[in-house]
């Protein structure tokens, strides 16, 4: 519907395991180089995503990537390796940190980071990764990797001209949902404001086709295909100067996107927490981030760079979340 058929699927959808093909207890914790806890934080939440570890440990990548230069896909594939089925008592992710400026121009070694950034660009690392070698693949094929299979969703934007009624519809791909929650208390809340219309005037008034002029419009964005693995920001900068909304923000240990999507009716979609990020100190500028994760097990752990604690549900959903990890 409106969205262009890939020619090829780089990585069908039925090889994606949702489910753990092995339960065991969690891996061991990540030491911090140097204010790394921002990467620590974002290679727990990837090691505990089942279909990306199910991937990761077939060696289905390394098997056949023949790159001799920086490869994110093989960095991930042995950090995955190391941390769940090694004996170590401490994990060192040197690999990661030797090729930050690969994986992203802004991070250097020795610096803090944001961990919603190093996410967005370890994706989309992973992402050219999995298109190295295909270089005449259409924009609609470029969707269709392991990457995009797995955290990969379309989001729907319909304008509406308020003079003319016409209406234009457009899609865009996304890894990644960031969410404003300055007003909304909940997860809920701040995605129903996600899908609100918004109305388009003054400075943002679009050039309507038909009426060929600037109009004012009504904008509204939805969830148009469900990624199997929906991870959100709750965007807690409050403006450029680094100020933090410190405010709770509720989220369920199960979600469902139905309510959210262009088409409203049908099954629920639903969703289960496995992993968040959070973020502690004043500022989005300073400050430590540590993580909850469920293991293979089903049990809850809080790991913060070297230690693994075991938790309940409970501690787990009374955080301050910065990112929020959930799985179909």
């Amino acid at each position: 519907e409106g969205m262009a058929l890939p020619q090829r699927i780089l990585f069908p959808l039925e090889d994606i395991c949702m489910d753990w093909q092995k339960r065991q207890r969690p891996g061991t914790g990540l030491c911090n180089l140097g204010n790394t806890c921002y990467i620590n934080v974002i290679l727990q939440c990837l090691t505990y995503t089942p279909p990306l570890a199910n991937y990761l440990l077939s060696r289905d990548h390394s098997q056949l990537c023949d790159r001799q230069s920086f490869c994110m896909m093989c960095i991930m594939e042995a950090h995955v390796r190391k941390v769940l089925c090694s004996s170590a008592n401490v994990i060192w992710p040197r690999a990661v940190v030797r090729d930050l400026k690969f994986i992203g121009e802004e991070f250097e070694p020795d610096m803090a980071g944001d961990a919603y950034e190093f996410l967005r660009c370890a994706l989309e690392a992973m992402q050219r990764t999995c298109l190295s070698g295909s270089s005449d693949v259409d924009i609609s094929s470029q969707t269709s990797t392991i990457i995009h299979q797995i955290f990969g969703g379309f989001l729907k934007s319909r304008v509406i001209c308020l003079r003319c009624q016409s209406v234009s519809d457009s899609y865009k791909a996304f890894l990644h949902v960031l969410l404003d929650i300055k007003a909304p208390s909940s997860l809920t809340k701040a995605l129903e404001n996600f899908v609100t219309p918004k109305k388009l005037d003054g400075k943002y008034c679009l050039k309507c086709s038909k009426c060929e002029k600037k109009v004012t419009a009504s904008k509204r964005v939805t969830v148009h295909r469900v990624p199997k693995v929906f991870t959100v920001c709750l965007e807690r900068a409050a403006d450029h100067t680094g100020r933090k909304i410190s405010k709770i923000v509720e989220y369920p240990e199960y979600l469902d996107l139905r309510p959210y999507m262009s088409d409203t009716d049908g099954e629920p979609l639903l969703y289960s927490l496995y992993a968040l990020v959070v973020h502690s100190g004043d500022t989005c500028l300073d400050g430590h981030f540590f993580c909850y994760t469920k293991a293979s097990n089903g049990q809850w752990y809080k790991m913060d760079d070297e230690s693994v604690d075991n938790c309940g549900i409970h501690a787990v959903l009374r955080q301050q979340a910065y990112l929020l990890f959930y799985a179909r």
